[in-house]
């Protein structure tokens, strides 16, 4: 679990893409017409495909896991992650929770939750009222 972050971190996609089983079951839980990376994917392929989106309107400025739990094939970790967004440059500042099973030494379960108001209203520049 651990190799998969830090690979991430590093933005070693060749690593990353080794770590990910070909049926892995990939949500983000997102709105995705704010941010099109987010919703289910399903395999390798569809997911660093989403990566890639990531990375096109994102830059990684810090991921610091602040908790990670392994037990068995399952793993919870809560990070502090910082973007920037490249169109606008702003910074993006959110904790995600990441919860994942693990088959023969690859991720074939993933979800991410964010607090995804904050995470808009940091993306748009504007707070929402509602």
């Amino acid at each position: 679990m651990i190799a998969l972050y830090d690979a991430y971190r590093r933005r070693d996609f060749d690593t990353v893409a080794a770590l990910i089983h070909p049926a892995i079951d990939w949500i983000v839980y997102s709105p995705i017409t704010v941010f099109p990376f987010a919703g289910p994917r399903r395999g390798r392929a569809a997911v660093l495909e989403a990566m890639a989106v990531i990375a096109q309107g994102y830059r990684l400025e810090s991921y610091t896991d602040e908790v990670m739990i392994v037990e068995g094939g399952r793993a919870a970790v809560i990070a502090n992650v910082g973007f920037q967004q490249r169109a606008t440059g702003r910074s993006l500042r959110f904790r995600v929770s990441h919860f994942l099973r693990v088959l023969d030494g690859q991720v074939i379960e993933f979800r991410e939750f964010a607090n995804t108001f904050d995470l808009v209203e940091q993306a748009l520049g504007r707070e929402l009222t509602v």
